[in-house]
């Protein structure tokens, strides 16, 4: 009898780090396979790779059209596109035509 007291206040004293143990291993679990754990990183590295690119053609079409709008300030029109404009709202222009940089 006496050894069960024993075994029985030997289980009841090692509850408490068990539950301690659970826990923590459940918690180093989440911290590797988790939705923000280590395995998704790579996923992460290559989502932040892929938006940096869309980032940069996003760029480059805005300066494209910031320089666009800069050619088309009421202050300081640049002829050849205010020409190209006017002739493809007017409709005179055709399929055949050729434009020949002077630069």
């Amino acid at each position: 009898m006496a050894h069960i007291a024993k075994l029985r206040t030997l289980l009841f004293s090692a509850f408490g780090p068990a539950i301690a143990v659970l826990l923590l291993l459940f918690f180093a679990g989440y911290v590797v396979l988790g939705s923000n754990g280590v395995l998704a990183w790579g996923d992460y590295s290559r989502q932040l790779h892929g938006a940096k690119g869309e980032l940069k053609s996003v760029q480059t079409q805005r300066n494209e059209l910031r320089n666009r709008v800069d050619l088309l300030n009421p202050r300081r029109v640049d002829p050849d596109l205010s020409d190209e404009l006017i002739r493809r709202q007017l409709g005179v222009i055709h399929h055949d035509e050729v434009i020949v940089p002077l630069n």
